[in-house]
């Protein structure tokens, strides 16, 4: 059997739910991964769901010939986006590194299999959009028998190129900061960078949307696709391919596909050793000195620890910390545009004024804040470390109220950061700007103590790769999505609630009802360690 698929074989195997169902004998694993494919079955549900009613809104209005451009361009932006997050826990830096590399195989071969076992893994996302898509086309625009298999085939390309583009541009930060002593801290904000930049083209895509009807918007959303296909050719490839059935097309795709693959690993393979050796290792200053060492009780060490290990994670530092630079930075352009300008550009001239969204400063900042709490993986981010953690004379109640400290101490400057400045913007009375910055703090405690509790509840000791637990894992999924889509909801119902009550009345009874729950979830998060430690 060829090397490549053995090592790809062994790669799946280790990590697949159909595995654990088959050969595991523990009934909480069993019940754990079950759950967790009913949760991502759901999910995908969902995804198809909402792009079937993107196909009915085309088919309705007589779009319906944008539609495989549509679904290029979304398969083509989350593989991107997807890839540029994953790419440093997955192809650098992973954790079963020194094993892999003193098997047989060449530095290329593991980058590339580590690479096909990320695109493996996202690949039913994509397909998932991919059939809700051709349902959607088929049905409105009556195509020819042979455009199905052909959609269905060239679905497993369309993601390839933009996750290669994207693993190349992780390849070239991990190149750059494995120059500097610091190594995953320039890397940290080399990604940070890109990904903001990335974000910042939201902007720029806002200025199709100009009115609220929506005929004239997916007039727009199909303008901007056509002009996407012109720039970004495997897109153009993919439509022409399907609705002209043009041969030439097809191999384009396929070939570029294949070719690019190629070239990326080539390259990949010559440095590969190098950058995960510097990023593995640490440099030592050489004007070390021995200082009086500080004192700390258990609970501040085990922050400090939890404080290191992020700083130390590149994967962990984004994921967790993106959301408060995003909030100072959102709190910054509140400063200086004024919050007025930017609800009229985000809404459109809705009949919304500051005045009106005053009560919802805290559950806006809290929506970047909140969104990711660090309690929610590092209970399983101890991996292996668990059992040394277990064997020292702490008590699990102890860790996992260091953890919940060090998150207060991530989120609760933030939060006090971002909504002052949104208060001053919205010139907010001095007793509302109190009562928003103690709701703020309360949110945090919320998002700490919640997050924990999911942590302890879905525990995951047993992974290979950080993002498996920072990123995919049902502690993450079952805390942030429930905890989005509530904020959300909340936000609109405090605006709503602000032009019929009074802002302080408001404020204080948020206060109350997540100050309980918070306490609620935190005395749950010490029984949970409590039960641990019999």
């Amino acid at each position: 059997m060829n090397k490549n698929i053995i090592l790809l074989k062994a790669l799946l195997l280790s990590t697949s739910r159909m595995n654990t169902l088959k050969h595991c004998d523990d009934k909480k694993k069993r019940r754990k991964a079950v759950g967790a494919a009913i949760g991502t079955a759901f999910l995908y549900a969902f995804i198809m769901f909402y792009c079937i009613i993107m196909c009915i809104g085309y088919g309705h209005y007589g779009l319906i010939e944008q539609a495989p451009v549509m679904c290029a361009l979304l398969i083509s932006v989350l593989g991107f986006v997807f890839t540029i997050f994953k790419t440093n826990g997955y192809l650098f830096n992973f954790k079963e590194y020194d094993m892999l590399m003193s098997l047989p195989f060449k530095s290329s071969t593991v980058a590339a299999c580590k690479f096909l076992y990320m695109y493996i893994k996202s690949l039913p996302w994509y397909l998932s959009i991919s059939a809700a898509m051709l349902a959607g086309y088929g049905f409105y625009a009556h195509p020819s028998a042979a455009v199905y298999p052909i959609w269905i085939v060239l679905s497993f390309f369309l993601p390839l190129i933009p996750m290669l583009i994207a693993s190349f541009l992780g390849f070239i930060i991990a190149r750059i900061s494995a120059g500097f002593r610091k190594t995953n801290i320039v890397q940290t904000v080399l990604t940070v960078i890109f990904v903001l930049a990335c974000l910042s083209l939201r902007f720029v895509i806002e200025d199709i949307f100009t009115d609220n009807k929506v005929e004239q918007t997916l007039g727009s959303i199909s303008s901007a696709t056509g002009s996407a296909a012109n720039y970004y050719l495997p897109v153009s490839w993919f439509s022409d391919s399907v609705t002209r059935l043009s041969a030439t097309d097809m191999l384009f795709l396929i070939g570029v596909s294949v070719s690019l693959f190629a070239a990326v690993f080539l390259i990949v393979g010559k440095t590969y050793t190098k950058i995960n050796s510097a990023l593995k290792s640490h440099a030592a200053s050489k004007k070390y000195r021995m200082d009086s060492q500080k004192t700390r009780s258990a609970v501040q060490t085990i922050a400090f620890k939890e404080l290191k290990r992020m700083t130390g994670s590149t994967n962990y530092m984004v994921n967790v910390a993106m959301g408060e630079l995003l909030a100072v930075i959102v709190g910054v352009l509140t400063l200086v545009l004024g919050l007025d300008k930017i609800i009229s550009f985000i809404l459109h001239g809705a009949p919304i004024s500051a005045d009106m969204l005053q009560p919802a400063i805290p559950f806006i900042v809290y929506f970047f804040i909140g969104m990711m709490a660090s309690t929610a993986c590092s209970p399983s981010l101890e991996g292996k470390n668990y059992w040394i953690i277990k064997s020292l004379p702490l008590e699990m109640k102890t860790v996992y109220q260091g953890k919940m400290l060090f998150n207060m101490y991530l989120t609760v400057p933030f939060m006090v950061i971002a909504t002052l400045m949104m208060c001053i913007s919205a010139k907010t009375p001095a007793l509302d700007t109190a009562l928003y910055l103690l709701l703020g703090i309360t949110l945090c405690a919320f998002s700490t103590t919640r997050g924990c509790v999911c942590g302890i509840k879905h525990l995951k000791l047993e992974w290979e790769n950080e993002i498996e637990v920072i990123k995919q894992s049902a502690a993450v999924t079952i805390y942030m999505l429930p905890n989005m889509f509530v904020t959300m909801a909340l936000t609109v119902l405090v605006v709503f609630l602000g032009t019929k009550l009074d802002h302080k009345l408001i404020s204080c009874a948020f206060i109350a009802v997540t100050g309980i729950w918070a306490f609620i979830d935190y005395k749950r998060a010490i029984k949970y360690g409590s039960e641990q430690d019999n």
